[in-house]
């Protein structure tokens, strides 16, 4: 795989670059990550490049994208190195109680939901709460996740992310809209992210794709809405 390391570097850093340096950054991340869709990478790029491009961002370096429209027994988290264009982790990810079932349904900004929230966020610092070790998230999205600190949509590990109880429940265990993860894992994936990193979550929800102010800056406006899995029992 190519490496187009100075454009790379510098988009990774958020400093505007030839625009041909996001499109090979996308490629070059979608092939590190092939069981991710490639389109929600580039729209995690879009967003974080509106995001620096309305000053609400700094230098960022890596980037976690969630593909909510996979059920929760597949993989569907993905951290990203962005100067080195590498993937880093693929890994489970668990939705809020009221989001969904097995797959991921319906999602809110608002407090008490128990719902996941949509958009791109910002990963801030870490402590030590009734879950355990974890990292507050920002949120970007104006509308969609901007609540998300008041909220306290952290991640964090969880005992009801894991193989034993995919296999088990037919699911994942669920959060009150925090994105958990493995509890092995979650101090290695926080540590990774903490102090900046970006975090992407995505499903091809018509009002945000259509309304999201980081997804619609100076471009034309998105009109992917690649349908999620099927669910088998509706």
């Amino acid at each position: 795989m190519r490496r187009w390391l100075l454009p790379l570097a510098a988009l990774a850093l958020g400093f505007a670059g030839p625009s041909l340096a996001g499109d090979e950054l996308a490629e070059s991340l979608a092939a590190a990550a092939p069981a991710a869709n490639s389109e929600v990478i580039s729209l995690a790029l879009r967003a974080a490049r509106c995001a620096r491009e309305q000053g609400r961002l700094d230098s960022y370096d890596r980037l976690a994208v969630i593909d909510y429209s996979l059920p929760s027994t597949e993989p569907r988290l993905w951290v990203f190195d962005l100067q080195h264009a590498r993937l880093l982790y693929e890994e489970l990810v668990a939705h809020g109680r009221n989001t969904g079932e097995h797959f991921a349904r319906r999602f809110s900004n608002v407090e008490g939901s128990k719902m996941s929230s949509l958009g791109l966020f910002r990963a801030t610092e870490t402590y030590f709460g009734s879950n355990g070790y974890s990292l507050r998230l920002q949120g970007l999205d104006l509308g969609f996740n901007d609540k998300a600190m008041e909220r306290a949509i952290v991640m964090h590990g969880a005992p009801y992310v894991s193989e034993a109880v995919a296999e088990r429940l037919g699911r994942l265990g669920r959060s009150w809209g925090c994105p958990a993860v493995r509890k092995e894992m979650a101090q290695t994936i926080i540590d990774t992210l903490k102090g900046g990193a970006l975090i992407f979550s995505y499903y091809p929800d018509r009002k945000w794709l259509s309304e999201s102010a980081l997804l619609n800056c100076g471009a034309s406006r998105v009109v992917s809405t690649r349908q999620p899995a099927t669910d088998p029992g509706g």
